[in-house]
């Protein structure tokens, strides 16, 4: 979400013409005539790789990772001149590398100049409302400003950041709704003579100002406030400028707390009780009604804001979340609030998408009821829904994060692209801001078709085609088989082969499933891409059905009157090994008449998306909806099966989700789910290895098995691995076994912390996602 083109290019291809090692503790690494060098030297049972890039990195989403030998070993510590990344690995490639290089989201560079054909986009779905209309309220502006370091939040080192934000308050009676917005992570200062930037430093040196990045979502502020809503656009500089080299999660818990600490300052505002707040302010904010919109880092932000707050003894009531092009390093779950993750399909910054993570991992987290959405909107990139991101609306040096501005998909000076304007942009960002506030806070069903409908699976919002996944409330919804492992009800006969999946690259064997995909190219499969701290936590099970003849899939169907469920649907993509492919649906009813259609006649989901190349295409489940309707010939009160059979001679489909549903907003609020937190712990390792024992407690029981994944960030004496845990109900603790292999230099090496993370839980909520493992290495006896 950030301008980094114009420093990081260079940055990208100084690092990637290195080739040179050290494997000596006292070897100092020479450098490259452009300053660029690395260096590798043993570290326990494995190696710390070292790159030296010639000037700062500038800011960006995606957090840096060091490749060796094209293949990204994992997330770069980041010294506070953002121009030396180290990271410890086990992976015997680093003994003796040919190159040390840049990488991120798993790919050396982020993107790279390709070739790209246009593909055929999906048909768009009917016009939806426009949700941007101007309201029938006026506003005032209530901005506060308490100064550059008015606040200490978690994980920053103890360093101070702003409290400032842009308010707007609407002259509508009465407590109204409050929306709150947080940018994401972009350069913090800037020099307006010069149009030079500072990422590093907070408060701004002398003759650099704040970059006003909190006002690039002024559009959707002043829609909102036509419309009656109180909105709060915090500024979050100061964390921008800390949290890569002091923040342990890059800032999602500094951002988080960010948020609620402005949630605490306007609950004093309504009360008359914040000096320096506005008096317009006082019994005007409806706290039982907020929702929340984070983009990019502030995606993550806001989640987390969520989470923290509903472990509160008096919770605010967030009851609306949208996470936008968001960052998700530690797969973190939010069941209980409506959730609507939007996802730029010219992304350049987070290019693997992997707030799409959000979606798939919260959807069977919880028995909730509540909508949740994935929606891509292709022609969009990662910056330009932020106006202070965007040539010729920002105040402060900007860009464009798609390098390649040739590329004939997404490139701005291709003939045939697909891109949108920056207008158009804007718009459709604003739309979806607007729209989801006014849908789940002011119930406003008119604007239901933007995020979920009854048929089809994309909409055109504005000059956009915008592709949807989405999951009705559990009232809602009749789940028929969601797909994700064996099932009783599901069988295959024929050619067909159903294999259930998850992840990509051998990344999750605890699972028990093959990978979805053996390519090496995460930015192409959100769903399956790998997290920063959670990179081997299995990834979005679903089921790869393939065939090379006729042949079959068959569900029963569990509840056979579907006639209150408006469409019968199903989350599809053609696999990235097949070119073309097709599947017919069939229903059958108790007298044994059926009627069938082809996914393909129902959406585009058996299109491939448009591109070529490294990042592009995307493969991305669409909901496919088959309207109730529409079933004429059977009797939709006695449904007995549902069948997907061969339409075309040999084809792969990724398949998940089959159920019945209506399109409905649903309501929640702050989850009452248990909490889960992981503890710190110590381990003495001696000559032989051992194992670190760690602890994950629940802050009650649970009436049903609470499941979570813990993976610790792999270094010299701890591999990459996640494990599969599972507290029983009644139960309060269980624990997990790392693995901790023995120091091999004498004397031992020194004491060492190692992160441990817990992720993407079900029936709980996360409280402390991650903790420490600190080894203590003891010298052999003598």
């Amino acid at each position: 979400m950030h301008r980094w083109v114009r420093a990081l290019q260079a940055a990208v291809a100084a690092a990637a013409a290195v080739t040179m090692v050290s494997t000596t503790p006292a070897a100092a690494s020479p450098s490259e005539p452009d300053g660029t060098s690395w260096s590798v030297v043993p570290a326990g049972a494995g190696y710390q790789v070292t790159l030296r890039l010639p000037r700062p990195l500038d800011t960006r989403a995606a957090a840096p990772e060091i490749a060796v030998n094209g293949k990204s070993v994992g997330v770069a510590h980041e010294s506070p001149d953002r121009r030396t990344l180290t990271v410890v690995t086990a992976d015997p490639a680093a003994a003796h590398p040919s190159t040390v290089q840049l990488a991120w989201n798993g790919a050396v560079g982020g993107s790279a100049p390709r070739t790209t054909r246009r593909g055929t986009m999906p048909a768009p779905g009917k016009p939806t409302p426009d949700p941007t209309t101007t309201g029938q309220y006026h506003s005032t502006r209530a901005d506060y400003d308490f100064g550059d370091t008015a606040l200490t939040l978690p994980g920053l080192g103890g360093k101070a950041v702003e409290e400032r934000a842009a308010v707007w308050v609407p002259d509508a009676p009465g407590k109204r709704p409050v929306a709150i917005f947080l940018h994401g992570a972009y350069e913090p200062c800037y020099d307006a003579s010069t149009g030079k930037v500072d990422d590093t430093h907070w408060p701004c040196p002398t003759g650099f100002a704040p970059i006003p990045s909190y006002h690039g979502f002024d559009q959707a502020a002043e829609v909102l406030a036509s419309q009656g809503y109180v909105v709060v656009s915090i500024s979050a500089n100061g964390v921008n400028a800390q949290d890569n080299q002091n923040g342990e999660d890059y800032g999602t818990s500094a951002r988080g707390q960010l948020v609620l600490d402005h949630l605490d300052l306007l609950a004093k505002a309504n009360r008359g009780r914040a000096p320096g707040l506005s008096p317009s302010l006082r019994d005007k904010l409806d706290l039982d009604h907020v929702g929340l919109m984070g983009h990019s880092r502030g995606g993550a932000g806001v989640v987390k804001a969520a989470l923290l707050n509903a472990a509160l003894p008096h919770p605010y009531g967030i009851r609306a979340v949208l996470p936008l092009a968001p960052l998700d390093l530690d797969r973190e779950t939010l069941p209980d609030v409506p959730m609507a993750v939007v996802l730029p399909y010219c992304d350049g910054d987070v290019s693997d998408q992997e707030g799409q993570h959000y979606y798939e991992d919260t959807r069977y987290a919880g028995p909730d009821n509540v909508l949740r959405a994935s929606l891509l909107v292709m022609g969009a990139n990662h910056n330009f829904f932020n106006t202070q991101w965007t040539p010729g609306d920002a105040a402060a040096p900007e860009g464009d994060d798609w390098q390649d501005e040739n590329d004939p998909t997404c490139g701005l000076d291709a003939p045939a692209t697909i891109r949108l304007t920056a207008a158009q942009q804007h718009q459709v960002g604003t739309s979806y801001i607007a729209g989801f506030f006014r849908l789940v806070l002011g119930r406003e069903n008119a604007f239901l078709p933007l995020f979920a409908g009854n048929s089809g699976s994309a909409v055109t919002v504005g000059a956009a085609t915008v592709l949807q996944e989405s999951q009705s409330p559990a009232s809602d919804r009749l789940d028929v088989a969601p797909l994700q492992g064996q099932a009783r009800d599901v069988r295959f006969t024929g050619s067909v082969t159903g294999a259930y999946c998850a992840s990509m690259g051998g990344r999750s064997p605890q699972s028990g499933l093959p990978s979805c995909t053996e390519s090496t190219f995460t930015n192409k499969f959100p769903s399956f891409a790998p997290d920063g701290f959670a990179s081997h936590v299995t990834a979005s099970p679903m089921l790869h059905l393939s065939w090379t003849g006729a042949g079959a899939m068959t569900a029963a169907v569990p509840e056979h009157d579907v006639s209150r469920y408006a469409a019968l649907t199903i989350r599809a993509a053609i696999d990235d090994t097949s070119p073309s492919a097709d599947l017919k649906l069939t229903v059958t009813d108790g007298a044994g008449r059926s009627q069938s259609t082809t996914l393909s006649a129902l959406s585009g989901a058996m299109t491939p998306l448009p591109g070529t190349g490294t990042l592009l295409p995307k493969t991305w489940l669409e909901s496919v909806r088959w309207p109730i309707s529409d079933l004429t010939r059977v009797d939709v009160h006695d449904l007995r099966s549902v069948v997907l059979s061969t339409a075309t001679p040999s084809g792969g489909v990724f398949l998940s989700d089959l159920a019945f549903q209506t399109a409905a907003a649903g309501a929640g609020g702050p989850s009452r789910l248990p909490r889960i937190s992981i503890e710190d712990t110590t381990v003495d390792v001696g000559t032989t290895a051992t194992t670190a024992t760690v602890r994950l407690t629940l802050s009650r029981p649970s009436r049903v098995p609470v499941v979570a994944n813990v993976q610790p960030r792999a270094g010299a004496q701890i591999a990459a691995a996640a494990w599969r845990v599972e507290i029983p109900p009644g139960r309060t603790s269980t624990t997990v076994a790392v693995p901790v292999a023995t120091g091999t230099t004498s004397p031992p090496p020194a004491d060492k912390a190692y992160q441990v993370w817990v992720a993407a839980p079900a029936n709980a909520v996360l409280d402390r996602n991650f903790a420490h493992i600190t080894v203590h290495n003891q010298p052999a006896a003598s």
